[in-house]
């Protein structure tokens, strides 16, 4: 974090770190706009029956009460996180997706596709790059019915494309697949696949040996069981030759076949058009049950410990309607880890501090009309401009300038005539406010990789 919050997990940023943060805002929203993604935004409150069908993580959700109960409320979350009809605030913004699809499927154009940047809240302990209220900004693509899966590859390339274009170190997208997976499990006689994602989801924080004795002591795993299931995740490539090396593991199984052919596809694709950008990395699982084919985890090339800052998959079962199926590809950004791993490394600053470019001075009370005068001609072109409160001394108006972060300081004499200072070079010239523009680079706040 850039500095220490009052209430842990919160953050919340001073305005120069807020224009960082609305410039990666600002960028994604342009990125997925441009590949046709509409904005949505869910409530932030839903039952926790419906957060907590699909995954157990019960630990980390908000429930919501009043402090002033109602008994006679139907929706009082008193009863708290036991009652499926209690109130809790959404963790993610995928399953509340998946509800807002199934309720509106009649107004909507499938395949549906929609970006979301919102709020999030979630009760982990707090550190860097994890918050309990964090803002995320999630794509995906819901189909009715079918969905092709050549819209798991598009996801993918986005989403390199939109971090691409941030201020961030370089970045890779790994990527697995879980029919893969659970296709070699079974292959092996590991039935319980979904037992045996969770602990290879564990590989990185405990280890190759603790995750084979969870194998063994909870899935019944035999030795040489548990040694397949960590050689399949050990392999790694970035290109195609993963499959050649999950066959010379000798393993049959026509989901794993249907989930190598999957990989083998998105990490083509992304060879040809995300080149660098992307690995096959078969030890990712993603540990929510959701997802059912294509699953990724992005991190930062050198800050492998923030974690991943970039999640998601495939799901074809998470919204539905009676025998109505809506099967969907997402991934989501955590906005909140990424600009806190900006700030807190300086690895981009923002070019001022307000997006003020203009200060008229005033000089005397009477002014003050004339002034706004001259303040509405520059913003009608485009120019943010404050007029100063009061006629103290010039000296007093530049050094508020100054400490505000205001690069020009305009003036005009009793007989009308215009000059506007630059205060960082002190150069002062003739102007008008008519035609008179800050260069291209003071115009607007800049953000500067340092």
């Amino acid at each position: 974090m850039a500095r220490t919050a009052s209430l842990s997990g919160f953050p919340e940023w001073l305005p120069e770190e807020r224009l960082v943060e609305l410039h990666v805002l600002d960028t994604l929203r342009k990125v997925f706009e441009l590949h046709g993604f509409g904005s949505i935004e869910t409530r932030a409150v839903e039952t926790v029956g419906q957060l907590l069908r699909k995954g157990e993580i019960d630990k980390e959700v908000y429930g919501l009460s009043r402090l002033q109960d109602d008994e006679a409320d139907p929706d009082s979350a008193k009863a708290g996180k036991s009652d499926p009809h209690a109130l809790a605030l959404h963790f993610d913004l995928t399953v509340p997706f998946a509800r807002y699809v199934v309720e509106n499927a009649g107004y909507l154009a499938f395949p549906f596709r929609r970006y979301q940047i919102q709020k999030v809240w979630r009760g982990e302990r707090p550190q860097e790059g994890r918050a309990r209220e964090f803002t995320q900004a999630d794509i995906d693509v819901v189909g009715d019915g079918e969905l092709p899966f050549r819209y798991d590859v598009e996801i993918a390339l986005v989403i390199a494309e939109a971090l691409s274009a941030l201020p961030i170190p370089d970045f890779r997208l790994r990527i697995n697949n879980r029919k893969l997976a659970e296709g070699f499990y079974r292959g092996i006689g590991l039935d319980d696949t979904a037992g045996v994602l969770r602990s290879i989801d564990k590989l990185e924080k405990i280890g190759p040996e603790k995750v084979a004795d969870l194998l063994k002591a909870e899935l019944g795993a035999s030795d040489e069981q548990a040694q397949l299931a960590l050689k399949l995740a050990g392999i790694r490539t970035e290109d195609t030759t993963f499959v050649a090396q999950v066959r010379a593991l000798g393993v049959t199984n026509d989901l794993l076949e249907e989930g190598l052919n999957e990989l083998e596809q998105v990490i083509d694709a992304a060879v040809q058009r995300a080149p660098g950008k992307v690995v096959a990395d078969l030890s990712i699982a993603r540990g929510l049950d959701y997802y059912t084919g294509t699953v990724v985890e992005t991190v930062l090339v050198g800050h492998e410990q923030l974690g991943s800052v970039c999640s998601g998959g495939r799901y074809d079962a998470l919204a539905s309607k009676g025998n109505r199926k809506f099967p969907g590809v997402g991934l989501s950004i955590g906005v909140t880890r990424l600009v806190s791993r900006i700030l807190s490394q300086d690895l981009a600053k923002a070019s001022r501090s307000v997006p003020t470019a203009v200060l008229v001075a005033l000089t005397s009370d009477d002014s003050w009309g004339a002034a706004q005068d001259v303040a509405a001609q520059l913003r009608s072109r485009g120019i943010a401009t404050e007029v100063a409160a009061k006629a103290e001394k010039f000296g007093k108006q530049i050094k508020f300038a100054d400490r505000r972060g205001i690069p020009f300081v305009w003036f005009t004499d009793d007989d009308g005539n215009h000059q506007v200072k630059d205060i960082r070079s002190g150069d002062q010239v003739v102007a008008f406010p008519e035609i008179w523009t800050p260069p291209a680079e003071d115009l607007n706040v800049q953000i500067f990789t340092t």
